[in-house]
């Protein structure tokens, strides 16, 4: 029984494999085909311009934007700093007053 099984397994797997190289080799005179039916285009040029240099002002104006910038994180550093210090002086006073509380004073 399995001899026959053996024998179409063989002859499907030969099937795909030729179904893989015809759909390859059409592929490929079709390349062709569109190879000789047309000649190489030039490439299209992009539409951007290529700036090589920025203004004074534009200068300024990222500087602008950095220091602003790093001012507002600096607040917002010391923001979360304070906020960290605020919770851990609660905790220490909640934990003071729940052992005050465990002790009965």
């Amino acid at each position: 029984m399995s001899d026959p099984l053996a024998k179409a397994e063989a002859a499907a797997a030969e099937a795909a494999v030729n179904t893989a190289a015809v759909q390859v080799a059409l592929a490929a005179v079709e390349l062709a085909k569109l190879a000789q039916q047309k000649p190489a285009e030039q490439p299209a040029a992009c539409g951007h311009q290529n700036r090589q240099n920025r203004s004074t002002g534009e200068w300024l104006g990222i500087g602008a934007a950095v220091c602003v910038g790093g001012v507002g994180i600096a607040f917002a550093s010391m923001a979360i700093a304070i906020c960290g210090i605020a919770v851990s002086i609660l905790a220490l006073v909640l934990r003071s007053i729940w052992k005050d509380i465990q002790k009965g004073h």
